[in-house]
């Protein structure tokens, strides 16, 4: 049997999840097929985005999760959409906010480790536009994606 885990992996942060209907009909005392019709609304109506699996990331090699702040310079200030954005394609960034306060930008970033980390600081936020970064090391998660740990 071939081992395809860093595959299925990959595509369930992508969103390749479907919902248990056969658990949930149990739980919600409910046919499949009203299931069916009231998922297939949710989604059409744009309520619900993706399906996506919850980790333990530490057991998938992406133990080290921090969050960080950045400060843009003046001529990025005005759009930080627009950089948001570039973040886009880097697969360690699981989420871009923009934020009021101090700081214009949250990036929540997951890496195997401090120097993995390190490698990406180095890669992706030494960037023309951005004056300043703090970032915050999470020592423990104990909430997720709605999921106890």
């Amino acid at each position: 049997m071939r081992d395809i885990k860093e595959r299925l992996i990959t595509l369930f942060k992508k969103g390749y999840c479907t919902p248990q209907i056969a658990r949930l009909a149990k739980e919600l005392k409910e046919p499949s097929a009203t299931l069916h019709y009231n998922i297939k609304k949710l989604e059409r109506d744009g309520e619900i985005k993706a399906y996506k699996a919850v980790f333990d990331y530490r057991k998938i090699g992406e133990g080290f999760c921090s969050y960080i702040l950045i400060n843009l310079s003046p001529d990025e200030y005005g759009n930080p959409e627009r950089v948001g954005k570039e973040f886009l394609k880097y697969d360690e960034i699981e989420s871009i906010d923009i934020i009021t306060g101090d700081w214009e930008l949250l990036l929540k970033v997951r890496a195997k480790d401090q120097d993995a980390y390190y490698e990406f600081v180095k890669r992706v936020l030494s960037r023309r536009g951005i004056t300043k970064i703090k970032t915050l090391t999470s020592l423990r998660q104990l909430k997720t994606e709605f999921v106890l740990l």
